[in-house]
Order: structure tokens, then sequence, then C-alpha cells
């Protein structure tokens, strides 16, 4: 667990500074440089197409953690597919502690089914 957490503190670390040095030279406008590669369908837009069905994924899963509850919903659109790795570092640092380490329940949640 002492490694999985150093590498999301060195993830959470590394996109953050890396999302920052772009903002401040390209500004916020993520959205359309996104799409418009997926859009021109070449090798940057296949890895576009990728990445956002990772992201999905990951919304998926933590929609799914939380039992698709209000909150649940809210973390998934909020964070997993628009928060990224810099949300999902963060989201499982935190409850890497909140399930006092226990893998099972960092995977599943509290899960009663």
């Amino acid at each position: 667990m002492v490694l999985f957490r150093l590498f999301l503190i060195v993830a959470l670390l590394t996109i953050g500074i890396y999302t920052g040095f772009t903002v401040a030279e390209h500004g916020f406008g993520l959205i359309p440089a996104f799409f418009g590669q997926i859009a021109v369908v070449d090798w940057q837009g296949q890895f576009n197409t990728d990445f956002m069905m990772f992201l999905l994924l990951s919304g998926l899963w933590i929609a799914w953690r939380h039992k698709f509850s209000p909150l649940g919903i809210f973390l998934a659109i909020a964070g997993g597919v628009f928060g990224g790795m810099l949300f999902l570092s963060a989201y499982l640092l935190l409850e890497s502690y909140r399930v006092k380490g226990d893998i099972h329940a960092l995977l599943l949640g509290w899960r009663n089914d």
C-alpha cells in the first residue's frame, strides 16, 4: 500500500504541476483541442478517443463503487470523467486512508451485495 500511495502522490504532483504550466501557457481551451483532434481522425485523435474511454470507465467505476448514489454519480461525472488522473489520484489516496489500507475495500467500496 505504501508504494501505491507513493505512486498516487507522484501522479498527483506530476499532473498537477504539468496542468498548471499548460493552463498558464495555453489557457483553459482543453475541450475544443481534445475533441478537435478526435475529429481529425489521426493518431492524436485515436489516443484522445482511447483516453476518453478510460475516463468514462473511471467514472463508471466510481459511480458503481458508491452504489450509484447521488454522491457517487456526482463524483463519477465531475471527478472521474472531467477530473481525470488529477482527481482519481487524490480520490484513491484519500480513500486508501479511509479504508485503512484494505485493498478490497478500496477497489470494491463497502459493498454488502
